[in-house]
């Protein structure tokens, strides 16, 4: 799988990665999909509190294979004390976390200095932001200005393209990572591409065409997909291995979704 630079940071991450969220909030054994997962390459992990149970889940899965992976996870809450209890509990569960995420842009003043500090200390790699709705994109673009992130996570698809549009020139101007939370949601996987059009762009299926485009833009670090289903990370990785679409490749993609 392709491996590409988390904006300006020393963090190289894969091209796919995995999020957590419902498909980790279990006490199931996740270990068989993380195994998977790792074998095809897709090692960034990406959880947080809203998820429940995911982030203990997921660790649990890891087991000793903490260091084979990358941690990607977020502090969510407006009181500045669950807040520290919140990131302390994370740390007790990944020794050092990779990736920390204000999620949802959640009391930003509260936390974005802890995690600063944490940086310093060399307990976090990386600090970022997310958010689920293009409405707060003014939030997020006042955060990013600011110069205190190195990342964000914003939605991105071929149906939802507000981010083309205004997070990722911004993110490339500020060499900012970026990773793209539901890829796969939106309705974007109600589109029915006739199988010559699945051969035409090289894929199997209309779910690893959605991926490989989000992937292909050159402004993206990772796509995250969420899955319990045994074979889907196999599946979904391949949406990151290269070569990348064509334009023209990318043009067919966009007409399908317009086509409905």
């Amino acid at each position: 799988m392709e491996r590409r630079r988390l904006g300006s940071t020393e963090l190289t991450v894969p091209a796919i990665g995995m999020g957590t969220w419902r498909s980790f909030d279990t006490e199931q054994d996740r270990t068989p999909i993380v195994d998977e997962a790792l074998a095809a390459g897709i090692n960034l992990f990406d959880s947080s509190p809203m998820y429940g149970k995911a982030e203990d889940s997921l660790a649990r899965a890891l087991g000793e294979r903490r260091q084979e992976a990358l941690i990607a996870t977020k502090v969510w809450t407006e009181d500045a004390d669950e807040g520290q209890r919140q990131i302390d509990h994370s740390l007790s569960l990944y020794g050092t976390v990779d990736v920390y995420q204000i999620h949802n842009l959640v009391n930003v003043p509260a936390h974005l200095p802890r995690l600063e500090a944490l940086k310093e200390e060399g307990r976090v790699r990386a600090i970022g932001a997310t958010h689920y709705q293009e409405s707060q994109f003014d939030r997020l673009e006042e955060l990013m200005r600011s110069r205190r992130l190195d990342m964000i996570q914003v939605p991105y698809n071929p149906l939802r393209r507000d981010a083309e549009r205004r997070i990722l020139p911004l993110a490339e101007e500020l060499h900012m990572g970026v990773l793209v939370m539901s890829p796969l949601q939106g309705g974007i996987l109600d589109r029915r591409p006739a199988p010559r059009q699945l051969a035409e762009l090289g894929v199997e299926t209309w779910a690893q065409a959605v991926l490989k485009w989000i992937a292909g833009d050159p402004r993206v670090s990772t796509v995250l997909t969420a899955t319990k289903t045994p074979g889907r990370p196999t599946e979904n990785s391949c949406g990151g291995e290269p070569p990348p679409f064509t334009p023209e490749q990318r043009n067919q993609v966009e007409a399908i979704c317009a086509a409905g």
